[in-house]
């Protein structure tokens, strides 16, 4: 008797022919994602960074660190100016250094710094000038986010939408904790708690003064950092009520930055000046201004 192969063998042609297609077509996709990933890095002068532990996937981007016509040219730590340096060590302690650039004009005049440190376990952009004066902090985006709005649900920046998925309730906190600020700081009055993307915890509270309390995971006490204020009485307040001058620098200083709390420093019901906390790139940070809204100083806080 004879048999007949043909119908199963054209099955087997057809299913490897679509199993060859839908591979070639990942891959073409595959291709054309990076090309627009690399023509987006040279459209935002992007340099790419180590991202932290806790930070997956794709990779993470320093963005808009000088205009398209201007030439990036490595340096070493060692040829930084004294004043770069000197505001790294007052403004990062513990920071390691990841690498720096010198930022020239068409006719190779020195325009400025960018230099990239990590601190807490994240990558941290910081601009400087030509004088090795601080500028910004620089803004971070994920590959994919490079050419959209900097953030993208479930990345590691989604709380650029302003939705504070890491605030953690005050009766939420772990017994741990309340039990730290019950035998250590009786006097605190806990004004507000936030997650960490290491799973640890932030605790900001007042008592003669304002003050940033970390918690590790597991809710043992890690560092508490006063925070920058005048001495007075410290009244929670919204962002809409800062001085406009206080938002703009912000604003400028911080691109993308995603706000936290604000505090307002009173002293017989006159305002004496302000204290902001906001979240730029997963590095947190409170500022002061004094009553008019001018920038006086600011503090890493983790």
């Amino acid at each position: 008797m004879k048999h007949s192969f043909k119908p199963m063998a054209i099955n087997v042609v057809i299913a490897t022919v679509m199993v060859l297609s839908s591979c070639q077509k990942e891959i073409a996709v595959s291709l054309t994602d990076n090309a627009a990933i690399q023509a987006a890095v040279a459209q935002t002068q992007a340099i790419a960074v180590s991202p932290s532990a806790t930070t997956a996937g794709d990779s993470v981007y320093v963005v808009n660190t000088c205009s398209p016509r201007s030439k990036r040219d490595t340096v070493a730590f060692s040829s930084l100016p004294s004043s770069v340096t000197d505001y790294l060590t007052a403004n990062y302690s513990g920071y390691t250094f990841q690498k720096a650039f010198t930022i020239k004009d068409a006719a190779a005049t020195l325009q400025g710094y960018v230099v990239i440190i990590q601190f807490n376990g994240n990558p941290v952009g910081l601009k400087f000038d030509a004088s090795g004066a601080f500028v910004q902090v620089l803004e971070q985006r994920e590959g994919h986010d490079l050419l959209g709005g900097g953030w993208h649900k479930g990345g590691c920046f989604e709380n650029r939408d302003g939705k504070q998925r890491d605030t953690v309730a005050l009766s939420a906190l772990p017994s741990s904790i309340t039990s730290y600020f019950a035998s250590n700081y009786p006097q605190d009055t806990l004004v507000r708690a936030s997650k960490t993307r290491d799973s640890g915890y932030v605790v900001l509270s007042k008592n003669n003064g304002l003050f940033a309390t970390i918690f590790n995971a597991s809710g043992s006490f890690v560092s508490r950092v006063e925070l920058p204020a005048q001495r007075g009485k410290a009244n929670a307040i919204d962002q809409s009520a800062l001085p406009a001058g206080a938002l703009s620098y912000l604003s400028a200083t911080y691109p993308n930055y995603v706000f936290n709390k604000a505090f307002s420093i009173t002293v017989n019901g006159i305002v004496q000046g302000y204290c902001v906390v906001i979240e730029a790139n997963n590095t947190k940070y409170a500022i002061q201004f004094d009553a008019a809204g001018n920038f006086v100083r600011v503090k890493p806080i983790r």
